[in-house]
């Protein structure tokens, strides 16, 4: 029987806002009894209109189970994090404060005081230090993003799984041979700014959002988020209003965003330098439907990484844990993480 634990962690020094704020974060841990003789201590985030209930919550849809509840069950310690500005992290009153800078820093901190808790054996009462752990970073979506700059700045993972988000082009995905056209966003502007640069938008396209756009159309873009066999009340109730809602926020939703990641991290080649200076094994993972505009293009992203690894998981959409096939996803990425734990094992002096 796994347990979940709820933390705020306060990472105001880490974030230099110059006003307090904190991290909040779920772990989920296994019975000590079945925790690995080789630990494995894996971040977890989510993407932008999301929370971290999209990794603790048994989201809806044709399968079930959630994926920290399943990971924990096979030993793993799971952490799942949300970002500044999520959930229920700190949202300050300027969220296009919140730059690539800030957030990741920001879930350094709070992940490094978990990895110190764990060793020290006083995260949670009774549960054994856990040293040496193999650590792992997995993002989907903007929570991918935020896991190529974490690892890019400061390589705090031995292995990082890139989860339905690109290096290269990220592109929203709204019918067959259809994608949302992504602006071109320069770094370390605010998205008020006015400077982003739209490409045109086809007569198709056009067509596509006006016919969005008449009462009770179903939501943009949820053929290329969800899978045929999800429900379509299950979409509606995930992407109605999406991502704010209009404040009628689902478990595993957020109503914030750190606002300029979210407008960055969209644009073309937006986070090239740091995908560039990943050395660490790097998975990279997507639905079948999913916002990589090309995504065998994915591996020259990631110059510098010792491997790179590559899956497309068949009936799912971009939201992977609502699929059908949710469970052979997280098998993938178990797989993997079997595989950089080797490759630890054997370039460790």
């Amino acid at each position: 029987m796994t347990t979940s634990h709820d933390f705020r962690i306060d990472v105001t020094e880490a974030a230099g806002l110059g006003e307090p704020v904190e991290v909040a974060l779920t772990v989920h841990l296994p019975e000590a009894a079945e925790l690995r003789d080789r630990p494995i201590v894996c971040f977890a985030k989510p993407g932008g209109g999301y929370s971290r209930g999209y990794f603790t919550v048994d989201l809806p849809g044709p399968a079930r189970g959630s994926q920290a509840d399943w990971h924990a069950d096979r030993g793993w310690v799971f952490v799942s994090v949300d970002h500044l500005g999520v959930g229920d992290s700190t949202v300050i009153a300027d969220p296009e404060r919140l730059d690539y800078t800030t957030v990741a820093a920001g879930n350094q901190a709070a992940e490094q005081e978990v990895l110190d808790r764990l060793a020290q054996g006083t995260l949670v009462d009774g549960f054994p230090p856990v040293m040496d752990a193999l650590r792992l970073g997995i993002g989907q979506s903007m929570g991918g993003c935020m896991t190529v700059i974490q690892q890019g700045r400061y390589h705090c993972y031995d292995g990082i799984g890139v989860l339905g988000y690109s290096a290269v082009h990220t592109s929203v995905q709204l019918g067959v041979g259809q994608r949302m056209p992504g602006a071109w966003v320069p770094r370390d502007v605010r998205a008020s700014s006015g400077i982003a640069v739209m490409p045109p938008m086809g007569a198709d396209l056009a067509a596509v959002f006006a016919q969005a756009s008449a009462e009770g159309a179903p939501p943009l873009m949820g053929w290329g988020f969800h899978y045929d066999d999800v429900d379509s009340e299950i979409v509606r109730a995930d992407l109605g209003e999406f991502p704010t809602r209009e404040g009628n926020v689902p478990p595993w939703g957020s109503a914030t965003l750190p606002q300029s990641v979210a407008s960055w991290c969209m644009a073309p080649g937006a986070i090239a330098p740091e995908a560039a200076a990943v050395a660490a094994p790097v998975l990279v993972a997507m639905g079948e439907r999913d916002v990589i505009a090309d995504p065998r293009g994915e591996l020259r992203a990631y110059q510098s990484a010792s491997s790179v690894d590559f899956y497309v998981c068949p009936r799912m959409g971009h939201m992977h844990n609502f699929a059908g096939t949710r469970e052979l996803f997280w098998r993938r990425i178990a797989t993997w993480s079997a595989w950089v734990q080797e490759f630890k094992s054997a370039t460790s002096d």
